[in-house]
C-alpha cells in the first residue's frame, strides 16, 4: 500500500472525470492526488483508510475526499484471492475546485458548497439515507456529456452541503504535499494490514521500516497521527466490527480472529474505539 502522489497529468486539461467501475478488487495503494474525489460504492466490502481514520465500508458508502488527503479502500481478503468471482462496483468522480469555472465557489451563492469542500480536507462520510436519495444522480453522471456532468455534480454537491447526516473522518489535517519516506510507510501499513490477526511486536514492525524502535515511533506518529499500538488496535477493532456485521460467528471467535488473546482486552479496546461493547454493537444492527 505505497503512499503515492497520483499523476494529475493523466487528466490532462480535465477538471472533472467520472467513471463507473466494475472490477475484481479496489486499488491497494494508499495514495493522494490534487483532485477532490467523490466515491460511491454500490457493491463491495472492506476497510477504509482516510487520513488517520480507519473504518469498515459496505455498499452504500459515499465519501468526499479532499485534495492531497491520503486514502485507501481495501477489500476483504477474499477479493484478492486467485480465481476470485467477487466484483466491486463503484462510481468515482474526481474534480478540481474550478471544474465549473474560476472562483465560482467564492460567490456567496455557493458558500455552502465552498464550506463542504473546505471540510473535505478531513474526508466526509455521508449516511446511507443520503446515498440512497442520490443514487440515481450518482449512477447517471458517468454517462452524461461533459457539460451535463458539471451541472449534475454541482447539484449533487449542493445537496450534500445541505444534509446533516455527514461525518468528518480524519481527526486532523493529514494532507500531504511532498513524499516523506513513502516506501517505509507503504511497507509498514501493508504489513499491518496483512498481519494484524497475529502478534506484531514494536521491534518487528520497526525492522520492516529499517529503523530503530525510537525513530520508528516518532516517524509513525508524525505520518499517521497515531502510535503504532493505537493504529494496530484500530485496524483490529474495525475488522472485528466488520465481522460482527458480515459473519454469524461467536464474539470470542472474532476476538481471536483479529489478533487478541484476551477477551477482556478485546472488549476494552472495542468499547474504547466503537463506544460500545461487541455484544451491544451486534444487537444494535
Amino acid at each position: 500500500m505505497k503512499l503515492v502522489l497520483k499523476d494529475s497529468n493523466s487528466y490532462i486539461n480535465k477538471r472533472l472525470t467520472a467513471d463507473e467501475r466494475d472490477i475484481p478488487c479496489l486499488d491497494v495503494a494508499w495514495h493522494y492526488h490534487s483532485q477532490f474525489e467523490l466515491l460511491y460504492v454500490t457493491k463491495s466490502t472492506g476497510i477504509r483508510f482516510v487520513g488517520d481514520s480507519v473504518a469498515p465500508f459496505y455498499p452504500g458508502e459515499l465519501v468526499l475526499v479532499g485534495g492531497y488527503l491520503p486514502h485507501l479502500w481495501r477489500n476483504d481478503p477474499e477479493y484478492y484471492k486467485d480465481n476470485n468471482e467477487l466484483r466491486v462496483k463503484t462510481i468515482v468522480i474526481k474534480f478540481l475546485k474550478n471544474f465549473i469555472g474560476e472562483d465560482t465557489f467564492k460567490n456567496s451563492a455557493f458558500s455552502e458548497i465552498n464550506d463542504l469542500l473546505d471540510i473535505s480536507k478531513f474526508g466526509v462520510s455521508f449516511g446511507r439515507s443520503v446515498s440512497k436519495k442520490l443514487h440515481n444522480e450518482l449512477m447517471e453522471i458517468p454517462h452524461l456529456s461533459p457539460g451535463e456532468q458539471s451541472i449534475k455534480l454541482l447539484d449533487v454537491l449542493y445537496r450534500l452541503a445541505k444534509v446533516e447526516d455527514k461525518t468528518l473522518l480524519s481527526t486532523s489535517d493529514m494532507r500531504q504535499y511532498t513524499l516523506d519516506k513513502p516506501d517505509r510507510l507503504d511497507n509498514v501499513i501493508r504489513y499491518i494490514s496483512d498481519n494484524y490477526a497475529r502478534e506484531i511486536s514494536l521491534t518487528e514492525i520497526a525492522d520492516i521500516a529499517c529503523m530503530t524502535t525510537n525513530s520508528f515511533c516518532r516517524f509513525f506518529k508524525k505520518m499517521t497521527n497515531k502510535s503504532f499500538t493505537e493504529f494496530l488496535n484500530e485496524v483490529r477493532i474495525r475488522n472485528a466490527s466488520r465481522l460482527l456485521v458480515q459473519e454469524n460467528l461467536p464474539i470470542s471467535e472474532i476476538c481471536y480472529a483479529v489478533g487478541y488473546k484476551s477477551i477482556p482486552n478485546f472488549n476494552k479496546q472495542f468499547k474504547l474505539i466503537i463506544n460500545c461493547t461487541p455484544k451491544e454493537y451486534r444487537y444494535s444492527l
